[in-house]
């Protein structure tokens, strides 16, 4: 048995270099896709962000609170603006992501102990620099706004330190941890080549066994195999996994390097659950090659079922805010599994056993899938026997 998977082996590998369905999306599209999805945040950090300013109290303040925000990362002065109608039109135009309105009579207000309103207008279109244009604007118009009471205390001769538990009596320290850098390439790139990989995997998968009726080498295939689908299906599934660990050299050992993105240290860890990922993924396709002859059918159903992949997996919004119903289908695809893995031993470099979970979610896939499909690809061999039998009959 073991010489006869060995055999079928060679003969997919030999199939995955001559049939272009094969090598196309296997061995040339994965490279360009990695280098693509790396290169799209080739500048990891948000900086500079052009933004409005509309002073209608021209204080010493207000100066100082605009001097402030251009020392942030993410806010970057671009444009002065004198009305509501000027500022609205430089967000709608695209010019500026947001504006920051000082009224009039603030510092006023604020030497005399009134409140003031200092107005932040941003563009909820584009969502992410709109949340980073908001944390450094309101840190620093807290900040100033304590900074101006503080000086207000000590100038009546009150204690410096009485003063600030005055201003600010509730301190807070703030960490954020894991990607404390607000770093896209380091979190977004590995998600989205592997999400990739995912759907690649998936849709070579679905064509393994129904193309050799297209190619007309199911017979040839079955007598190789002395009719077993056992063996056709380990077989197969050696060849592709073996190019699934090659795609994995491709992406830990050369393009996260290249772009210095990733954790060298949770290397290993990543390959244990890429590779059970690409067993899932592979036991998925087969078992839809064993039941659909047709290959258009076959694809458009690992489309369907491949697409939505990276947005139901909650990597960028939170499954658990998700419709119940959206929830449930997240958890028939086995990306949605491998991703909360993945952010345990890759991102938070935690041991692999916190993984244990979602590890064996992906067993689950596995341990079905498989058996499945060498079931119904068993009855596809007795029919193209029988069906052979009655042409030479």
């Amino acid at each position: 048995m073991s010489n006869t998977i060995w055999k079928i082996t060679i003969r997919e590998w030999k199939r995955i270099l001559s049939l272009p369905v094969h090598y196309w999306i296997l061995l040339v599209m994965p490279p360009l896709l990695f280098c693509f999805y790396s290169y799209i945040y080739i500048n990891p950090k948000l900086e500079n962000l052009p933004v409005a300013i509309w002073d209608e109290d021209q204080s010493p303040i207000s100066r100082q609170l605009t001097f402030l925000l251009e020392q942030t990362e993410t806010i970057h002065i671009t444009h002065q603006v004198n009305s509501l109608p000027e500022l609205q039109d430089l967000i709608r135009s695209g010019k500026v992501l947001a504006a920051v309105h000082f009224p009039t009579k603030m510092a006023i207000n604020l030497q005399s102990k009134h409140p003031a309103t200092v107005s932040l207008y941003t563009n909820g279109a584009s969502l992410v620099p709109a949340k980073l244009i908001y944390k450094d604007a309101v840190q620093v118009i807290i900040m100033g706004g304590a900074g101006v009471m503080l000086q207000k205390f000590v100038k009546t001769g009150m204690n410096e330190r009485k003063a600030m538990a005055l201003v600010q009596p509730v301190g807070l320290t703030s960490y954020t941890l894991y990607n404390a850098d607000y770093n896209y390439q380091q979190y977004l790139a590995p998600g989205l080549i592997t999400v990739g990989l995912q759907m690649l995997i998936i849709m070579v998968s679905v064509l393994l066994l129904n193309y050799e009726l297209k190619t007309n080498t199911l017979l040839e295939l079955i007598s190789l195999a002395n009719g077993s689908s056992f063996a056709v299906i380990a077989g197969k599934t050696l060849a592709h996994l073996s190019v699934a660990w090659i795609n994995f050299i491709l992406v830990a050992g050369v393009i996260l390097p290249v772009f210095g993105i990733g954790h060298p240290d949770a290397t290993l860890k990543f390959f244990f659950l890429y590779s059970i990922l690409a067993l899932a993924c592979i036991g998925i396709g087969l078992l839809v090659s064993s039941i659909f002859n047709d290959t258009m059918l076959a694809s458009d159903i690992a489309l369907f079922y491949t697409s939505p992949a990276f947005v139901f997996s909650g990597f960028t919004f939170p499954r658990w805010a998700m419709p119940w119903y959206d929830q449930y289908y997240a958890q028939i695809m086995p990306y949605t599994h491998f991703l909360d893995g993945f952010f345990k031993i890759y991102y938070m470099g935690l041991p692999m056993n916190y993984a244990i979970p979602e590890i064996g979610r992906l067993m689950i896939f596995i341990g079905v899938t498989f058996p499945l499909a060498v079931v119904f690809f068993h009855f596809k061999i007795r029919k193209a026997v029988n069906n052979e039998k009655k042409s030479m009959a």
